[in-house]
Order: structure tokens, then C-alpha cells, then sequence
């Protein structure tokens, strides 16, 4: 008994064969360790995307704060950014005084972003209450000013005269220039 096969047959179940033993071949060596390597991969991106969701709602929180913060203190950020003239200051503030005399003092070491000024008054009044109106005015002033303690009053008949120092918070031009030269 002679069992008949033709070419084409033996061809192709040759092909089947090689293209079977091929394609095991390739899921054994190459999917499946790859499949484990994308899981692990794909794992550890969600865990990344996890933490990168968190620090942008953390950043979107802070954001969001600051924006409030800045417009809350709107005018604080102006004042700070404003520079101070003595002039200015002498002309808004002498209706509070008989006399009001400014001078610069020496810059403190380690303060030097602030400009320190010494201010002499004298008040024709039997009460202080001219100052509190002055530190009321400078409360709503276009600068950040500190009163210094002590604040020395004298009494010289019928004038009150006060002493005191102060600090005016500024940003300072100069100061900022010398540090961008620096930094080049």
C-alpha cells in the first residue's frame, strides 16, 4: 500500500511546522519575559503618575493660596516695593507737629536692605495723642515703617517733645543691582 503525498502538501505541512515551532519559540524567549517586564513597567508608571497627581495638587493648593495671599496683601507688597522720600514723609506727616526733623542714621550691620531714620518732633499739645494720630497715618501710608522703642518723651512747657528712631522696610535698588552683577 502505497500511500500518495503530494509535493505541495509535504510543502506546506514542512512550513506549518517550521512556522509552529517559530512562533513557540518566539512567545517562550521574547513575549512572555517582555509581558512581565510591561506589567512590572506598567505597575511602577501608576505608581508615579499616582505620586506626580499628588505633588501637582499640592502645587495647584499652594498656587491657589498664594494668589489669595497676594491679593490679600495687595497693598503690603506695593509699600514694600516702594521706595521711601523723606520729603514726601516730611510733607505728610508735619500737620501732626509743631517741628518734625528726619535724619538718616548709619545702616545697622546685617540690615542693610533697610534705611534707619532718626525723627525729632515737637508738639504744641498737653497730651500725646498727636503722635498716636501720627502712627495711625503711617499705618495707612505707602511705606512699611517700624517705631523703634524707646520713644522718649519731654515735657518743655507747654510743648511735648518726642525722639525716636524708625526703619523703613524697602526693597533696595542698589542692593538688588550689586547682587544680579554678582551673580553674572
Amino acid at each position: 500500500m502505497k500511500i500518495k503525498i503530494s509535493r505541495q502538501y509535504i510543502y506546506l505541512s514542512v512550513i506549518a511546522l517550521f512556522l509552529f515551532v517559530f512562533v513557540l519559540l518566539f512567545s517562550f524567549l521574547v513575549l512572555i519575559p517582555e509581558g512581565k517586564e510591561y506589567r512590572k513597567n506598567r505597575l511602577e508608571l501608576k505608581s508615579q503618575f499616582k505620586e506626580i497627581r499628588k505633588y501637582q495638587n499640592f502645587h495647584n493648593e499652594l498656587a491657589d493660596r498664594l494668589q489669595d495671599l497676594q491679593k490679600k496683601h495687595r497693598n503690603i507688597i506695593l509699600a514694600f516695593d516702594a521706595t521711601f522720600n523723606p520729603e514726601r514723609f516730611h510733607k505728610q506727616n508735619k500737620a501732626y507737629f509743631a517741628t518734625l526733623y528726619i535724619s538718616p542714621l548709619k545702616p545697622i550691620e546685617g540690615e542693610d536692605e533697610f534705611v534707619v531714620y532718626e525723627v525729632n518732633t515737637t508738639s504744641q499739645i498737653n497730651s500725646p495723642k498727636s503722635f498716636y494720630d501720627f502712627l495711625d497715618a503711617i499705618n495707612k501710608s505707602d511705606w512699611i515703617v517700624g517705631i523703634n522703642f524707646p520713644i522718649n518723651f519731654t515735657h518743655d512747657g507747654e510743648f511735648i517733645k518726642s525722639s525716636f528712631t524708625m526703619k523703613v522696610y524697602c526693597n533696595d535698588k542698589n542692593s538688588t543691582k550689586k547682587i544680579v552683577k554678582e551673580e553674572k
